[in-house]
């Protein structure tokens, strides 16, 4: 296999690293989808339309989680709210039970990221109580400088809000001292639009590598472990 490189004027510069959680720093068995499916029965959505709605769920990996279910009811705004509450409800009910667990080397990465001088925040599609239930579940609070989700930002991916917000909130000169990593086509476009040096896709969740390419990463590699190597060891990751 070839060697994966960011230019090094590119993996120099970087001084913020705006890492996705679900399926890029954390996976959950696919907790979050049987989430969705038990909102949606709660809402009388049941055989074919529930099969209908879960793929467009999945095609949906990485958007913000409240837009999906406005996306299931474009006709209703009050069930959208309602199934997206009992959505919420159901998935922090499985974070408590278990379901989430951390990428290996993922921790492991983020304490590399800011022993060099990277700022790292961590950014999610889903509400806030859920992101600190799983910080919470994980031991993570504090881990990362910072932890956004789409209602922090305004809006959520595929705009650039969230990168933007972390740039502001932490002081980062230039959107070009940026690096992104997700493991969806969203956070690519997120990255991208948010004018980020560094768009890296990651293949531990809901996207292969040539969906993250067509979307515009400018690297992909197997895991968030693999980012120190990315900038650091210059031969150290290899391409996929």
């Amino acid at each position: 296999m070839t060697v994966q490189n960011l230019p090094p004027a590119v993996a120099s510069g970087i001084r913020l690293a705006v890492l996705d959680m679900n399926g890029t720093t954390v996976v959950d068995g696919g907790a979050a989808e049987r989430a969705v499916a038990e909102a949606l029965r709660q809402f009388g959505v049941t055989g074919e339309r529930l099969d209908s709605a879960l793929v467009m769920s999945r095609r949906s990996a990485g958007l913000d989680r409240a837009g999906v279910f406005e996306r299931l009811f474009p006709d209703d705004a009050g069930t959208a709210k309602a199934a997206f509450r009992a959505f919420a409800e159901g998935y922090d009910a499985m974070i408590l039970s278990g379901c989430v667990r951390a990428v290996p080397g993922a921790e492991a990465a983020v304490h590399t990221l800011r022993e060099h001088g990277v700022k790292v925040c961590l950014a999610t599609g889903f509400g806030r109580h859920t992101q600190n239930s799983v910080l919470e579940a994980l031991d993570w609070m504090g881990l990362a400088d910072l932890s956004l989700c789409s209602e922090d930002a305004g809006r959520g991916r595929p705009y650039p809000d969230m990168v933007l917000t972390a740039v502001l909130a932490l002081d980062i000169e230039d959107v070009r001292q940026v690096l992104v990593a997700g493991d969806t086509a969203a956070d690519i476009t997120s990255a991208l639009r948010a004018g980020a040096a560094a768009a890296v896709g990651v293949l531990t969740g809901a996207q292969p590598a040539h969906e993250l390419r067509a979307a515009g990463a400018t690297a992909v590699v197997r895991s968030v472990a693999d980012l120190p190597s990315l900038l650091w060891e210059r031969d150290a990751v290899a391409a996929v």
